[in-house]
């Protein structure tokens, strides 16, 4: 495409990001300095629509963009936003702060990126089978229960409560929890196969069947451990949005926040990749409802391994520059910080 008409959809999709409203020939002739004639805007956005970059709601209406025109837009003409000291100081002072957990850091940086952006933001956490065992540790409830608390390397920290009827005193638990630390720290789950486990017993043989209720707890087939969480925050926050005062369009973007399964197909599915930021745009999108959104994704990492993911949804009509500008800065300070912390 020309240069002109590259330059009147850029100034109809930044007027209609903000306003919610076709944009007409005039309202770009008065708005911005291009040096061309009402009439020739007009020639230029009807031209625009026979290409598939515009569309006209009604007759007499102006233009708004189509998901063709807000793709090109990102993929050729989105400038990165320019993030001011004070939200830099606001998301450094949030994410460095003692945490202990992925979770904990995670809360925070979402509920930034929701309050900078006026998105909902959202996060997929790291995979408990994929991390690596930091350290785990045995604690006595009572006679028949004890507390199982395992920390991952990524930050993650589950415990869960083991019935036995073996009575372990705290001193007992103590020396087993020394002795599969020694042997499982640094180990992911998937590591923890049947040939390990038969050498485990050989050294604890007198628990050998607290330890085949202890590892059945750590392993992947506990439903408590392996559960992968959506978070997200400014939930509510889509109903500031006139595509999204549909009551059963609301309700349906709720849902579909709730649907774990859902929530991770959307986050993992491929867009337009700028720098580290996915950009998914309306029907790339597989949910019903989540074709009427506009989705940023980027990934977190301990090293260089990837280990979960951070997103903002909001319309099609999003200020894409915006919200790329502090996902990517929130990615980056993530990084360093699990980085120095884990």
């Amino acid at each position: 495409m020309s240069g002109r008409k590259l330059k009147i959809l850029e100034a109809i999709i930044n007027d209609y990001i903000f306003s919610a409203e076709p944009i007409g020939s005039k309202s770009v002739s008065q708005n911005h300095d291009l040096n061309i004639s009402a009439a020739t805007i007009r020639n230029e956005m009807s031209n625009l629509e026979e290409l598939g970059y515009l569309a006209q709601p009604h007759t007499s209406s102006g233009r708004i963009p189509t998901e063709k025109g807000y793709r090109l837009y990102v993929e050729s003409m989105m400038q990165e936003g320019i993030l001011d000291g004070k939200q830099k100081r606001a998301i450094d002072d949030s994410l460095f702060r003692k945490h202990g957990e992925v979770q904990k850091l995670l809360d925070d940086a979402l509920r930034l990126m929701s309050e900078f952006t006026s998105y909902t933001a959202v996060a997929l956490t790291p995979k408990f089978n994929e991390s690596k065992i930091r350290n785990l540790q045995l604690v006595f409830v009572s006679a028949s229960s004890i507390m199982l608390i395992v920390v991952m390397e990524s930050g993650i920290i589950k415990n869960l409560i083991l019935n036995t009827k073996l009575e372990i005193s705290q001193d007992k638990l103590n020396i087993i929890s020394s002795m599969l630390n020694e042997r499982l720290s640094g180990k992911t789950i998937e590591q923890i196969d049947s040939g390990f486990i038969s050498y485990l017993k050989t050294k604890i043989y007198e628990y050998s069947e607290f330890l085949d209720q202890l590892l059945e707890g750590i392993g992947m087939n506990s439903p408590v451990l392996e559960d992968i969480e959506i978070l997200a925050e400014g939930k509510t926050n889509i109903l500031d949005f006139p595509e999204f005062n549909n009551i059963s369009k609301a309700r349906a973007f709720f849902d579909m926040l709730s649907q774990k399964d859902t929530m991770q197909q959307i986050l993992n599915s491929a867009g337009i990749q700028r720098e580290n930021i996915n950009i998914l745009i309306g029907a790339e999108n597989l949910c019903d409802i989540s074709r009427d959104c506009s989705i940023l994704t980027a990934t977190y990492k301990l090293g260089d391994k990837t280990i979960g993911k951070i997103g903002v949804i909001g319309p099609t009509r999003m200020d894409y520059s915006r919200v790329f500008s502090i996902m990517n800065y929130v990615s980056q300070r993530l990084d360093s910080f699990i980085k120095s912390e884990f």
